[in-house]
């Protein structure tokens, strides 16, 4: 049984490690729960050390941030942090514009790594907002690092005290195509979110700016993507096919912004996005996001196609609801998953591998495991911008032409 403290550095002060009004988001207290009193946040760093500071006082009477150190870099971490104050895991809490590359100020997996030479990290998603070539580099330069990036959706129930949730409908999925030798024929996603409460100058004020954002498909369709490819395998990239709608088209006026936006047009997040492509089986692919829904939660879905077999993942981030039809059995067996957190599944499987409770293939989503949902979404932009681009050259082309006509 192990009994000793478990130190723990946090890199950021935001959302992600401490969690906001709406959503699930919050790896601290996942942290609190897997460990307990073994617990030892030894380090806060955020460049905004007010943040930080103010962060830790909320967190003053809970076990394991007793003599929690703020720091202002992870080099300034890594000088302090030495002996029996050396973190045995390292979380990186923060935007993806400062991960994932070589460029200084961008490369977060880097500075741990020279601060903390072989400190397993957990990283959350999406990688970076990078091209994919540099997050390649970085995957190579982590080298063997232990790494485990945040697409809780595919962690398996049983790895770590019995935790159920969207996990094991997941793992079922995989399970039944394994027992019974499927090949997966076609994969069609959803994802409708609501965005009424997004955007406001308040709060997440860049989503709907590319400038500042990496866009809806990279940074929040990626987990339904993930589980595209968690469940199908490798997608063929050259195959990506994608439309949108943009700002600038009839149906893509938004009536329930609640704010003004000043943001060029050329800046604007798609509404819709649909895209297809294959995977390297030869089965297809298809997935839908929308920025449409107003007040409530956000729509996803996942349906998986093999012969005789339909499987529909319906509602992943609240109450996940499994269907299944399978030979024989025309009807639909439904399985309600309540009181789920695959978010604390994988920290504390996480956990457990560093700790040698399990084993190094209990981490289901590696960083170079992830660059494959990386990649494919990226594809899926790339295109998607290219059609638009050259949807826009003819329209400003023809519109010359007819004021040529018009002046003739």
């Amino acid at each position: 049984m192990v009994s000793q403290p478990f130190n723990v550095l946090l890199l950021g002060a935001g959302a992600v490690n401490f969690g906001t009004p709406e959503g699930p988001w919050c790896h601290t207290t996942r942290l609190e729960r897997k460990l307990g009193a073994r617990l030892n946040v030894v380090g806060l760093v955020d460049p905004v050390t007010s943040k930080a500071e103010a962060r830790l006082a909320e967190k003053r009477g809970v076990v394991g941030y007793e003599h929690t150190e703020v720091f202002g870099s992870i080099a300034a971490a890594g000088e302090a942090l030495t002996g029996t104050r050396a973190p045995a895991l390292v979380v990186a809490g923060v935007q993806p514009e400062i991960r994932g590359s070589h460029a200084p100020g961008r490369d977060v997996e880097l500075q741990v790594q020279r601060a903390f030479p072989s400190t397993p990290l957990f990283v959350e998603k999406p990688l970076s907002s990078s091209p994919v070539a540099e997050v390649v580099a970085v995957a190579a330069a982590l080298g063997g690092t232990r790494t485990s990036v945040g697409y809780m959706f595919r962690y398996l129930e049983g790895l770590c005290g019995g935790w159920a949730g969207l996990t094991p409908a997941v793992q079922t999925i995989r399970r039944l195509i394994a027992e019974h030798g499927l090949q997966v024929t076609a994969t069609v996603a959803q994802y409708y979110m609501a965005y009424e409460h997004a955007g406001t100058p308040e709060r997440h004020a860049g989503y709907f700016d590319l400038g500042v954002e990496v866009g809806p498909i990279v940074s929040q369709a990626t987990h339904i993507v993930d589980l595209c490819v968690y469940l199908a395998g490798p997608a063929d990239l050259a195959s990506v096919h994608t439309h949108t709608l943009e700002v600038d088209e009839g149906p893509g006026v938004l009536s329930k912004l609640g704010w003004s936006s000043d943001i060029p047009t050329a800046r604007h997040i798609p509404r819709v996005t649909t895209a297809v492509w294959k995977y390297a089986t030869g089965a297809v692919a298809t997935l839908v996001h929308g920025v449409s829904l107003h007040d409530g939660d956000y729509e996803t879905e996942l349906v998986v196609l093999a012969d005789g077999w339909k499987f529909k993942l319906v509602d992943p981030y609240g109450v996940p609801r499994l269907h299944v039809r399978r030979p024989g059995q025309p009807e639909e067996a439904v399985t309600v998953y309540k009181d789920d957190d695959p978010f604390f599944t994988e920290m504390a499987t996480f956990i457990d591998v560093i700790e040698g409770v399990v084993d190094e293939s209990a981490v289901l989503s590696t960083y170079n495991e992830a660059i494959r949902t990386y990649e494919l979404t990226w594809a899926i932009r790339n295109d998607g911008d290219k059609n638009r681009d050259e949807r826009r050259a003819r329209a400003a082309q023809a519109n010359g032409k007819s004021a040529s006509n018009g002046a003739a």
